[in-house]
């Protein structure tokens, strides 16, 4: 059962609303413009309910089928925030919102949702219930836990709940995921060095937290080849070190921050450890004092087996089974969808992008030629979840 023919005449018109999100990308929770819209078009479409402002600038949709007897509810996700990116597209629909930027394709996932709105909307040939949840804040603002703990979950009785997200360097009308653990724990590190400043031409009487911090960097990484299991999978990176304000001067403090991933609890447990004493324990040895601080933020994303085994035949109806890897490798990224899936049974699933630019690059562009299959995906997904 490949592309729907409907959907597929759709095309130019869900693109249509793709570029209009491109062209005025919001951030956050911020997305009142974005959500305004999709509230505007799920009503148009015909949707039985629209609820705004779940999870503070949320909406969720809901689409009763012809028959709703079996009492089975799934949710759809796609997420509508943007990055604090500068554009360098060139494109007539290019961003008009200077620092901002759609570099993550959420303007596609949001588009292909509404496609699947309007789909359903006319056919209803499902026996159940689709909520649809368009959440804002993916990129870092944990927008759906914020979802979660509004109670969208338990208050439109949701069973089974599915995400999906474009990926660039994999074909056009590709899909991809697995069971367990598909997206990695995105945790956050601060490492505040405290030591002596001094003139730089008498090192001898101050205490360098350039220095401190330098060693730091190198010693956390043994964290990943020498404490983890090699079979395990643990990035410990720090990204950015600010010391000093004079050529000539040590200074009297440093900071280091960065990124710990991890996909399983027992391996993020031992970064923390691990960060922490490696870090006040270097310190130590030079004659300065460290504090590190290790912030957890977005969960693993791990799929539910029964779900991505589902989402992935889902898939095979849409594209054939040559074109589905249902057992794909983990990414070491992280992803907010991670906490509905603590909520609920589901699946992460991943469809192709193309040979685009990748995410989260300014010269990224989400690929309109994605629309009819991940529309058809998110279509048969609730008519074989939930067959008339």
């Amino acid at each position: 059962m490949p592309v729907v023919n409907r959907i597929a005449s759709m095309k130019e018109e869900i693109t249509a609303w793709r570029r209009d999100f491109h062209e005025n990308p919001e951030l956050l929770y911020d997305v009142h413009r974005t959500a305004a819209s999709v509230a505007e078009k799920l009503k148009a479409f015909g949707c039985d309910e629209v609820v705004p402002g779940i999870g503070q600038t949320g909406v969720v949709g809901i689409i009763k089928g012809k028959r709703w007897e079996s009492g089975k509810v799934i949710a759809m996700r796609a997420d509508m925030d943007a990055l604090p990116l500068e554009e360098i597209t060139g494109l007539p629909y290019a961003s008009k919102i200077k620092g901002k930027m759609h570099a993550c394709g959420h303007d596609g996932h949001t588009a292909l949702l509404l496609g699947a709105a309007k789909y359903l909307c006319e056919t209803r040939n499902f026996d159940g219930t689709v909520v649809l949840l368009f959440q804002p804040a993916e990129e870092g603002g944990a927008g759906g836990k914020a979802m979660v703990d509004d109670g969208v979950m338990d208050r439109w009785g949701v069973q089974e709940v599915y995400g999906m997200h474009n990926q660039p360097g994999m074909a056009i009308g590709t899909f991809a995921t697995c069971p367990g653990p598909m997206l990695a724990a995105a945790d956050s590190v601060s490492i505040l060095i405290e030591a002596k400043g001094g003139h730089a031409a008498k090192p001898h009487l101050a205490i360098d937290p350039v220095l401190i911090g330098s060693h730091i960097v190198v010693a956390l990484q043994s964290i990943a080849s020498r404490n983890v299991n090699p079979l395990d999978s643990a990035i410990v990176s720090l990204c950015m070190f600010h010391a000093g304000t004079a050529g000539n001067v040590i200074a009297q403090s440093a900071e280091l921050t960065g990124t710990a991933r991890s996909l399983t609890p027992q391996v993020r447990d031992l970064l923390e450890k691990r960060i922490v004493e490696i870090s006040e324990g270097t310190a130590k040895l030079f004659g300065g004092t460290a504090k590190a601080i290790y912030t957890r933020g977005y969960p693993v994303t791990r799929n539910h087996a029964r779900q991505a085994a589902f989402a992935a035949s889902v898939a095979a109806q849409v594209s054939g089974k040559d074109m589905v890897n249902d057992n794909v490798t983990p990414v070491m990224g992280g992803e907010d969808f991670s906490y509905m899936l603590e909520s609920r049974p589901g699946a992460f699933v991943f469809f192709g992008n193309g040979d685009t630019a990748s995410v989260h690059h300014p010269a990224y562009d989400f690929n309109d030629d994605a629309i009819p299959a991940g529309v058809s995906f998110w279509a048969r997904l609730a008519e074989t979840a939930m067959p008339a």
